[in-house]
């Protein structure tokens, strides 16, 4: 897809050119993700892949600048399969901490964290570093974005883009996704899957009760669904940055 002017990726711009875009757009998106397993069909950076390719499309209907990603997240329940690799909490708030402040100093005032991860703690991590962003600089506007949570508002509208009840992790939705952005790194599909962790009750040995690493039916998946799913994110994403602007 052809990029269009007011599309600014930070790590392809010159000094000149990032000068130009901090002064015409103010806003800046971060995406963060993960290295973490995606069932035995999906990449293991899914999560990014998906949080860049939505903070991408967004670029194209709205003049924002891209930060270049975080691949490594907060990672709990599946840090026992094979590839996962996992930040402390409290690495990621530090690290996102520090990333702020720079692009604050930089002299953009409207940040968004945008995460393809969607963990408890990891999120809880983020709204943490940007709580502390806020109360640093008063002229500071922020949002933390789970893609998840702008999946189930897009789902309100169009409940017919999803088949699976309940479907979250390498399931329909992130198999879609990456058949539409990547389809190179989707190596068939697995078979469905859900987690069986006890309630309340945290548990050391997790793959037992997560075998296959799938929630949810990635054969249910199409690109052309993919497709969908990431305008309709990319759109409502646009929509948060119109927010922010005001």
């Amino acid at each position: 897809m052809e990029r269009q002017k007011n599309m600014a990726r930070w790590e392809e711009l010159t000094m000149p050119e990032f000068e130009a875009a901090r002064d015409q757009m103010q806003t800046v998106i971060l995406p963060v993700g993960s290295i973490e397993e995606h069932g035995p069909h999906l990449p293991l950076g899914t999560d990014a892949m998906h949080a860049i390719e939505v903070a991408h499309r967004a670029a194209r209907l709205r003049p924002v600048i891209v930060a270049p990603p975080v691949f490594y997240g907060v990672c709990r329940s599946t840090r026992e399969h094979p590839g996962t690799v996992s930040l402390s909490g409290d690495t990621l708030r530090a690290l996102i901490r520090d990333l702020g402040r720079e692009f604050h100093r930089q002299g953009l005032r409207r940040l968004i964290f945008l995460s393809g991860h969607a963990g408890g703690t990891h999120m809880c991590a983020l709204v943490e570093a940007g709580e502390t962003l806020l109360e640093e600089f008063a002229d500071l506007r922020l949002a933390v974005v789970n893609i998840l949570d702008l999946l189930r508002e897009v789902l309100a509208a169009r409940p017919d883009l999803i088949k699976t009840k309940g479907d979250s992790h390498a399931g329909e939705v992130e198999t879609a996704v990456m058949l539409a952005a990547h389809p190179e790194l989707v190596k068939g599909s697995a078979a469905a899957e859900w987690p069986s962790f006890p309630k309340y009750e945290l548990v050391r040995d997790k793959r037992r009760y997560w075998p296959g690493g799938v929630w949810g039916d990635p054969a249910a998946a199409g690109a052309a669904q993919g497709e969908e799913i990431l305008a309709a994110e990319a759109l409502r994403l646009a929509q948060l940055i119109d927010a922010l602007t005001r």
